[in-house]
């Protein structure tokens, strides 16, 4: 891969990244660990893509894999975390109601809305990113409306 491409990567999707890592793992540090992660593993990947959708769908995957393997991982469970540590509040990240809502739903209806609204993917899409059927994620898209209603009446 030459310079420029792994320029324009970064360009494109290292935001989508960030967002989309920040929103699983509601910590900004790990999120950004884990841009710096998939850009290695994109730059070092020896296949390429058929299609500019086909390498968004593997960014998108391997962010959500690599925030899960850090979820699972035994180092994290032992870890305090900063911001319980830290005597003052780091700001948070966005403070719109609507996000502060979002972040409080569980994983499974949080990443379905979100790569449903802030994305742009359909259901169809979404279930085979999460690798989940349209069912499913139909299911995650109505319930996790509905409890963002709750939240924010």
């Amino acid at each position: 891969m030459n310079e420029e491409e792994a320029k324009r990567l970064v360009k494109t999707y290292a935001d989508m990244i960030l967002r989309i890592c920040v929103n699983y793992l509601r910590n900004r540090y790990d999120a950004e660990d884990i841009c710096q992660n998939v850009f290695l593993k994109l730059i070092m990947l020896e296949k390429r893509f058929e299609s500019r959708e086909h390498e968004k769908a593997w960014i998108i995957r391997t962010s959500i894999n690599e925030c899960r393997d850090i979820l699972k991982s035994p180092f994290k469970k032992r870890l305090v975390k900063l911001d319980e540590a830290a005597l003052k509040e780091a700001p948070a990240i966005n403070d719109t109601e609507m996000l502060d809502a979002l972040m409080k739903l569980p994983v499974n209806y949080r990443m379905s809305i979100y790569l449903y609204y802030y994305e742009g993917y359909s259901v169809k899409e979404i279930a085979l990113i999460l690798k989940k059927s349209e069912n499913v994620i139909s299911s995650y898209l109505c319930r996790g409306r509905k409890k963002l209603k709750e939240q924010t009446l």
